[in-house]
């Protein structure tokens, strides 16, 4: 796949909570997650979505909403962990920007599969993608997470070894840590993003697939800077 764009900047969260304020946030989280879901089918009906024919469970449109929600869940976990641990305002702020915008888009793709009628998992992951993903090291990746992918379901997600590494870390040491996972998960996340808007046959599956190419580049780009100014270099790109 010949991608149009080149690879993949965002008012200033409170401080780090205490163990009760973590809690209660998690538990807020989890409400408007589910409130996402089922906004996203609302507003699915209200676009029309669907309207000349539903997706099929192979389609681009089912398959990017399904992948690209397990990516965001991702993404979400590691900026909440930064929202906790940080002390660094920049920091901070791009995690809150992460969380609040990848927690609603994944809702939002949560709530067309609801819509359509089919499941928020299974399939192969970026199956529907056909050869575009050829150019991936995909080997040892899988649906089961106990795979010899370490967790690791699809390009630029961190292992469950690299998580757990990174909850163990504090002060800068895990800054520049989360912005080298971080900005190798958006890199991943790129070329399902780019087919989606090129492939997908719902405009507003498009749509939203062509704003999380364009916001994920000025984000890798912002993340790079990040990394250089605290001595930190990028991950290779997956």
């Amino acid at each position: 796949m010949t991608a149009t764009a080149t690879r993949p900047e965002q008012d200033a969260p409170a401080p780090a909570p205490g163990p009760r304020g973590r809690g209660l946030r998690a538990a807020l989280l989890a409400v408007i997650a589910v409130a996402l879901v089922a906004l996203g089918g609302g507003l699915a009906v209200g676009l029309g979505i669907g309207a000349s024919g539903t997706p099929t469970a192979d389609s681009v449109d089912a398959g990017f909403s399904r992948d690209m929600a397990v990516h965001h869940r991702q993404g979400v976990e590691m900026a909440n962990l930064a929202l906790d641990r940080s002390a660094d305002p920049e920091v901070r702020q791009l995690a809150f920007d992460i969380s609040s915008t990848q927690t609603n888009q994944a809702g939002q793709m949560e709530g067309w599969l609801a819509l359509w009628g089919l499941p928020r998992s299974g399939g192969d992951h970026m199956a529907w993608m056909g050869d575009a993903h050829a150019g991936h090291d995909m080997s040892g990746m899988s649906s089961d997470t106990s795979s010899d992918s370490d967790g690791a379901l699809m390009p630029g997600m961190a292992t469950e070894t690299e998580l757990a590494e990174l909850r163990t870390l504090t002060g800068t040491e895990f800054d520049v840590q989360f912005l080298r996972l971080m900005t190798r998960h958006h890199q991943g996340g790129f070329d399902m993003a780019q087919y989606a808007a090129e492939n997908a046959s719902e405009a507003a599956v498009r749509t939203l697939a062509r704003s999380i190419a364009e916001t994920q580049t000025a984000e890798v780009t912002t993340m790079v800077g990040m990394l250089t100014a605290r001595g930190g270099t990028p991950l290779p790109a997956p």
